[in-house]
Formats: structure tokens, sequence, C-alpha cells
């Protein structure tokens, strides 16, 4: 096809976070919704979609790059695919994407791809286009409804940051924080729950920040909203990602001992065990009361997962800095976790700061925190073995009559069966390894199982 002619398939390759693979499902959905298929695995697309992320480092120049190999493949292909930009990168370089990369049609931020389909039209006519804007909200009045062909499903229902950590480009990129309307949010999670969906995970930047009020007027924080989902009858299971220590209410860590369908996993990054860092950081938390927070959280669900995220070799980081947070770490025992080399980010504040730490220290210091995560790790699910849970089937195996699924701890399990995708199969944890549990499964559980304690 000639890059004017308009699309018969798509393709959206998501980069980043949850929040990037909600946002390139959305896409997709607009784009089907306008009679574009998706394009099968063994084909190349008439439209790619760029969903970007600007967490990583030299995420920009991977943009370029990537999109000099989608051109490159099309020219083997005989065909020239219509690119487009969207998501953070695209947010934070706008037009200057269009002046470097002559094959990008459309250049979309995240607040406004839901104008995608009428930028794919006017790129039809061969007029490329940015928008960048960041309207409060109204993507989502203006999508198509939702759609999933899965037993998971991700759900936003917060954006934005106003926490302004001095590494982060997100309230750049994401804007303000915003909440979307509970009842909104609620006929959304029963639209995918009539769907097929029996596991929703609630999404927003800081999505213990969401607030709203609910039908007859009343405030609800996050664990209103989690509470109001549960009563959906055919659902199983919800999560939420990605937390934050400062946002973090009395009322959901009730939530988090009272309601059933929750699932006994929390991800909260703290980033640094050190104080002096995390206060270089912009961070409104110590270690102290992050662990304080915690023990009340295990306080009120004793089986809880604990995840995390850290940064090594912010700033002036110094080797007793870095030892605070390996104390931390040997503290919490983590069952997952993620950690980062601090790369610095254009325009936020922490670029400019003195004391920029060298590579090679970060690669070792690096080194050391994911050993002591990994141990972690093995030995948070060395010691599931001999557990009973639910594991909801998600996919085949590479095994005949496998399944692949999640244990209510967001742990992968693999296992022999009579089952089916979306079935939810009681199994036994019988081997263990650093990265997922091997299961014997007995009957598959009904649709009203919820319980994992």
């Amino acid at each position: 096809m000639k890059s004017t002619d308009k699309p018969r398939t798509y393709r959206v390759k998501s980069f980043g976070c949850q929040m990037n693979v909600y946002d390139g499902e959305r896409m997709g959905e607009l784009l089907e919704a306008k009679g574009i298929a998706p394009a099968r695995e063994d084909e190349d697309a008439d439209l790619v979609v760029l969903n970007t992320c600007h967490i990583r480092e030299k995420a920009t120049e991977k943009v370029y790059s990537d999109v000099g190999r989608i051109e490159k493949a099309g020219r083997l292909a005989g065909k020239t695919p219509m690119i487009a930009v969207a998501g953070c990168v695209a947010q934070a370089e706008g037009e200057e994407i269009m002046k470097r990369a002559p094959g990008v049609g459309m250049v979309v931020g995240p607040q406004a791809y839901h104008r995608l389909g009428d930028m794919v039209d006017r790129a039809a006519l061969g007029e490329r286009s940015t928008d960048t804007d960041m309207p409060e909200n109204a993507k989502f009045a203006e999508l198509p409804s939702r759609g999933t062909r899965s037993p998971t499903a991700f759900l936003t229902v917060q954006e934005g940051c106003d926490k302004f950590c001095t590494y982060c480009v997100v309230p750049y990129t994401r804007g303000a924080e915003i909440s979307r309307p509970f009842t909104e949010l609620v006929d959304e999670a029963k639209r995918l729950v009539d769907q097929g969906a029996r596991e929703i995970t609630l999404l927003g930047q800081n999505v213990n920040a969401w607030s709203g009020e609910d039908a007859i007027g009343h405030a609800q924080g996050l664990d209103g909203l989690i509470r109001a989902i549960a009563k959906l009858p055919s659902l199983e299971r919800i999560r939420y990602t990605t937390s934050h220590p400062n946002d973090f209410t009395d009322g959901l860590v009730r939530c988090h001992g009272e309601e059933e369908k929750l699932m006994p996993f929390l991800h909260l990054p703290v980033q640094s065990g050190s104080d002096r860092v995390l206060k270089a950081m912009n961070r409104s938390h110590t270690a102290e009361s992050y662990l304080h927070l915690l023990d009340r959280v295990r306080a009120a669900r004793p089986d809880i997962a604990l995840s995390g995220d850290f940064i090594v070799g912010f700033p002036g980081e110094t080797d007793a800095d870095f030892e605070e947070t390996l104390k931390l770490v040997d503290t919490v025992g983590y069952a997952q976790a993620f950690s980062f080399k601090y790369s610095p980010r254009p325009g936020t504040p922490a670029a400019a700061m003195d004391s920029q730490i060298p590579r090679e220290v970060m690669d070792e210091r690096l080194q050391r925190l994911q050993a002591a995560l990994n141990r972690d790790q093995l030995a948070f699910n060395e010691a599931s073995i001999g557990r009973a849970c639910d594991v909801l089937v998600e996919r085949k195996g590479k095994l005949s009559g496998q399944w692949l699924g999640k244990s209510p701890w967001l742990q992968s399990v693999h296992f022999t069966a009579e089952a089916a995708i979306g079935d939810m199969v009681r199994v036994e944890l019988v081997e263990a390894g650093a990265n997922s549990l091997g299961a014997r499964a007995s009957e598959p559980v009904s649709a009203q199982s919820t319980s994992s304690r």
C-alpha cells in the first residue's frame, strides 16, 4: 500500500507500564471501530502504532530506531506502512518527531489518542498531524465500548501525577492527577465482566490517589471503589497498581483485610532506603514511615505478597545510602520487585544535580541489589510450596495439556489439567523456581468461588 491509502490492518506495539498496555488496547478498539483489523502475526500491518514509554534510558532514540526498522521492513515487503507515534515520548517530543522522522504520519499524546481515528483519516489524505493536548478525562467519553479477549482486564481509574519526584517525567507527559467518575468506572467494570473478565486490575500513575463520589453523592476513595466493583457477581479477583505511600489510606488498609476479592498482593514503590536520598528525590515518605505502612498492611492481611520499585545511583547516593537500601530490602523480604539504574531525564530537577554517579558504580550496586531481590523472590516462592490456592488460567503452556496462570500472590504457575482459558483451577503448589511455580491441579472451582485465604 501507499502511505496515503486507508489502512486495512494495524498493529499496536506498547512499551513500558501497564497503563500503556491499557492505552494500547483502547487504541486497538478505536481502530477496529473504524473497520481496521488487527494484523496477523505473520503479516506486516498497514498501520503501526508505537505506543511509547519515556521512563527508560534513551527512550527517544529507541523510537527513531524503531521507525527506521519499520520503514526498512516495509521497503523489503514492497509497501509503505503508515506510522503513528503515541504515548509519553510523543507527548514529550511532539513536533520534533515530525522533523526528525519524515516517515511518521501521526504523533499523539496519551491524553489525546481518542482522536487517533481522525488522524488516520487525515493521514490517508496525505496530511501529517500532531496532537498533544491534555484535556481532562475527555478521551474516555469518546472511546468505543470496551471489549475483552482475556479473562483478565485492565481498567484505568486515575491518570497523571502531582508528586513531582525529581527524577520523573510523568507529571510532564501525563499531566496532573485526575480521577475518572465512580459510576463510569463501575459501569465499565460491569461491561468487562459481562464479556468474560474474571480479574480486573485497576490502573493509575498514583492509583490510590483516586477519589470521587458514588451514585448517591458520598465521597469515596479507592477502597470504596474496590468494594463497589467487588459486588459484581461474576468477578473473581481485583488488583490495583501503582500506589504511592503518601496516598495510602486507613480505609485501603482495612480493605485488604476485609474484601475477599482483593488479591493479597501490593506493589508499593519505595525507590530508596536512605532518607537523605528520598528527600532529594522529593519522595514524601521516609524509610521508617514506609516500613510502618507495610506493617499495618501485613497486620490486616498476613499472607500479603509485597512488591516494590528501586532506583540505584541517584545523584549524590553514597555507599552508606546504598547500604540503607539493602537493609530495607532485608527487612521487607519482597516477593517481587523492579530495580533500575538512575538515568537523567531532560527537564527534570535531578538531571541538573551535582554528584552524578559513575556508570560502573551504578552497575555494581544494581547487581548487588538484584541479587538480594532475586534471593527473596525465590525464598517467597519456596515458602509457597504446599499451599493450596486458585489459579486463573490465562494461556496454554508449551507442553501438551499444560496451562499457565497466576496465583493470588501474582506468581506465575504452570500445571497440567483438563482446563480452558478463563477457568479458575484449584491447585497445590509443589515446585518453586525463581520466576514461576509448578502445581498439581484438582477440579476447576465454581465461578463464584473467590476464597484464597
